[in-house]
């Protein structure tokens, strides 16, 4: 594994940690998108749009009374926003909440938005689910062709963008092309990470078998969420050079967090942030 960006140094990521049952606001520790970006040639304004869909299925708090609540929290993120929050530090945050006691389910949806938003550095939206619509909430595959189906050989296992390929038709295209074999593991602890991706585009069709050996590239390969469908972005984007494309991953959770990049190259609303059956 190369070594640790000097920005996370200093992370809980990968380290014991105390769980503080006293809400902290401090726990949330931010990590900057720029380098990464640098990394895949992203200088000054991406070339895309979108945000990170957190669904916390940990939350807890204490209401006035001392009785414990519980909810499902949904945390949008736009990419907009110069940092992310490291997801331990997340979980930590909200362990903290625990032996907490607020006032209702609002106070608590106002406090996530306002300390999530200061630790990325941009506003944030959160919903919380209460227990008594748990039972309303759906789940649903990504919409799309199936790459899975084409039998290939797969060789990579760490991310090869020359695999990108464009058919030599020149005939453009717009199809949605969708894949559950992407891996990735945690930058810090190499924990395996797994997940659905989509791709959306228009322009020249691209390989569709080239597309899925990509994917599955990404295997052995150590990077955070957001960072990984940023890559897999600029990857197809630089060498595809579609006239329209976007990548969403649903990854599955870990410590009762799921995180969800979508990134496009023009402004369009989020996709409706629904489970799949994995997650």
């Amino acid at each position: 594994m190369k070594s640790l960006p000097q920005s996370l140094s200093q992370a809980p990521l990968g380290k014991a940690s105390s769980y503080a049952d006293q809400y902290d606001a401090s726990l949330l520790f931010p990590i900057a998108r720029h380098d990464k970006r640098v990394e895949i040639g992203v200088r000054g304004t991406p070339p895309f749009f979108g945000a990170d869909m957190w669904t916390a299925y940990e939350v807890s708090w204490l209401n006035a009374r001392g009785k414990p609540q519980v909810a499902l929290a949904q945390i949008v993120v736009p990419c907009e926003s110069p940092s992310i929050v490291e997801s331990k530090s997340f979980k930590l945050y909200l362990n903290s909440l625990n032996g907490s006691e607020f006032a209702d389910f609002d106070v608590v949806a106002q406090t996530l938005k306002r300390d999530v938003s200061a630790a990325v550095g941009a506003g944030v939206s959160v919903r919380l689910t209460r227990p008594e619509v748990f039972d309303a909430q759906a789940i649903h595959e990504l919409d799309g062709l199936s790459l899975d189906r084409l039998d290939i050989d797969c060789s990579r296992y760490t991310p090869a963008p020359e695999l990108l390929k464009l058919e030599a038709e020149e005939i453009p295209v717009s199809e949605v092309l969708v894949s559950h074999l992407l891996k990735s593991n945690c930058l810090v602890t190499g924990q395996p990470d797994w997940a659905s991706v989509q791709i959306s585009y228009s322009g020249r069709a691209i390989n569709q078998e080239g597309l899925l050996q990509y994917i599955v590239s990404y295997r052995n390969h150590n990077e955070f969420h957001e960072q990984c469908i940023e890559r897999i972005f600029m990857d197809i984007w630089t060498r595809c050079k579609p006239t329209k494309l976007a990548v969403y991953a649903r990854y599955t959770r870990r410590g009762g967090l799921d995180i969800n990049p979508y990134r496009t190259s023009h402004p369009a609303a989020l996709p409706a942030n629904i489970r799949t059956a994995r997650q």
